[in-house]
């Protein structure tokens, strides 16, 4: 028995999308998937590393009565460029073939998105030889509207803060402390202080908590990524990120920063502000204290275009 070549069954097969509409016709901003998993490939430090990455892809639907997009294009595209190594300039073609592929009558905008991690090894702060990893959530953005690229890169970085009005308060009553308790005592040994503070120095301690910044940066389609210097950016302006490995010795240097380091969220909000706009002249910043005093967090936000 004769079979159909593949060739005229491939051919025959019908396109639902192509045809037109009748009711409704309405133009769509956006039509594409969600959650795609593929592998990527970005140059850090001089070494090609690999990420496993969810990825968001959408067109705009221009014509009002055409029934759909050509998915299986976008998905095929997105397939090869997960072989390649992804720059911006590569990321720059990709979304100009995205938007080529559905044809200038369907869609004329894309807009896509890369979510991952970046791993890090953080060595401790004194002890040698110990490190732990730290997970930092990446996503990249890159989009062709009005004929125009844009790529934004965005890192979240967890960090320590602790309260500078929670400091002072808590100075304030280790003094009173202090006075009350030596208050029939006209000269006092430096030993006797010493070991009065080993004993009552917490009678009063500050409140700190864990901290996300969030940054955002565009990113120039001649530059590299720079995703691990963004973050090590970030951490350095911020000055307390939080710790993998420790030992005592290591969570005492850590005690220490955190008591020479006391910032509000405006404050933060503020070094981070100088150090990325030191480098990236479009950027912003969302910074959240998750409280420990309260159940509500404290947050600020600054961008490029409205700093004073």
């Amino acid at each position: 028995m004769l079979q159909p070549s593949l060739g005229k069954a491939q051919s025959s097969l019908i396109d639902i999308t192509s045809t037109t509409l009748t009711t409704p016709d309405n133009a769509l901003d956006y039509v594409g998937m969600q959650g795609i998993d593929l592998p990527i490939h970005i140059k850090e430090s001089n070494q090609l590393q690999s990420y496993i990455a969810k990825a968001d892809i959408g067109v705009n639907l221009r014509n009002a009565k055409a029934r759909g997009i050509h998915m299986s294009r976008l998905y095929l595209l997105l397939n090869d460029f997960s072989r390649k190594a992804c720059s911006p300039a590569e990321l720059k073609r990709l979304v100009q073939k995205l938007g080529a592929s559905q044809q200038e009558a369907l869609s004329d905008e894309v807009n896509l998105t890369f979510h991952f991690n970046q791993l890090l090894v953080k060595p401790a702060l004194l002890t040698r030889d110990i490190a732990g990893w730290q997970s930092y959530p990446v996503t990249l953005c890159a989009s062709w509207q009005k004929q125009q690229f844009r790529l934004q890169l965005k890192v979240a970085v967890t960090y320590s803060s602790t309260c500078p009005c929670s400091a002072a308060l808590s100075r304030q009553l280790l003094q009173q402390k202090f006075l009350a308790d030596f208050a029939t005592t006209e000269h006092i040994a430096k030993i006797t202080v010493a070991n009065w503070l080993l004993e009552q120095g917490s009678y009063a301690t500050p409140h700190s908590q864990r901290s996300v910044a969030t940054i955002t940066v565009d990113i120039s389609e001649q530059l590299e990524l720079g995703i691990t210097p963004l973050i090590l950016l970030a951490e350095q302006s911020l000055a307390t990120p939080v710790q993998t490995a420790v030992k005592r010795a290591d969570e005492q240097a850590f005690a220490k920063l955190n008591g020479q380091n006391l910032m509000f969220v405006e404050d933060a909000a503020r070094r981070l502000a100088q150090a990325i706009g030191a480098q990236f002249p479009i950027f912003s910043i969302e910074v959240k204290h998750l409280e420990s005093l309260h159940p509500h967090d404290a947050v600020a936000r600054v961008d490029s275009g409205r700093r004073r």
